[in-house]
């Protein structure tokens, strides 16, 4: 087994094993008690493991014990490059992206194969959700999943 030197020799190892078991993030999901989103924003490096999930997960994909603390180190979050918006609103989506794009991506690659969501082909819709803490904010994005083609 490899010693771990850093979080993001940990998320390579997480998806070498992944890769190499035949596991879909939902396995790993399941094997958890975790969300799908939640789990794969994490096993991608933009989330804490408590101290019982990182020991699941490390035995789960047999990844080296050096691993558990780097699990569990509260990550930099955010891994797109660039200047960030000034506009408080804006920052925040890009937040979002910069955060939860990987699992994103990683999880319509999954379900859907190799490809991209449709920014042309798209529809998006906010939405008011009332709630006892605080209304929420409801966004839904819709885009026409397109498959890249082989020649």
């Amino acid at each position: 087994m490899t010693m771990m030197r850093s979080r993001q020799d940990v998320t390579d190892a997480i998806i070498i094993a992944r890769v190499a078991k035949g596991l879909s993030w939902s396995d790993i999901a399941g094997e958890l008690a975790q969300s799908l989103e939640w789990t794969t924003t994490a096993c991608l490096g933009q989330m804490a493991f408590t101290a019982d999930q990182a020991a699941k997960l490390v035995a789960f994909l047999g990844l080296d014990q050096t691993a558990l603390p780097w699990l569990q180190i509260p990550p930099a979050k955010g891994t797109l490059a660039g200047t960030a918006p000034a506009d408080p609103l804006l920052y925040r989506l890009y937040e979002i992206v910069s955060v939860y794009g990987p699992a994103i991506k990683e999880l319509i690659h999954e379900e859907f194969g190799d490809g991209i969501m449709s920014a042309i082909d798209f529809k998006f819709e906010i939405k008011r959700k009332h709630h006892e803490a605080g209304d929420r904010v409801e966004l839904n994005m819709s885009g026409k999943f397109l498959p890249y083609k082989t020649f």
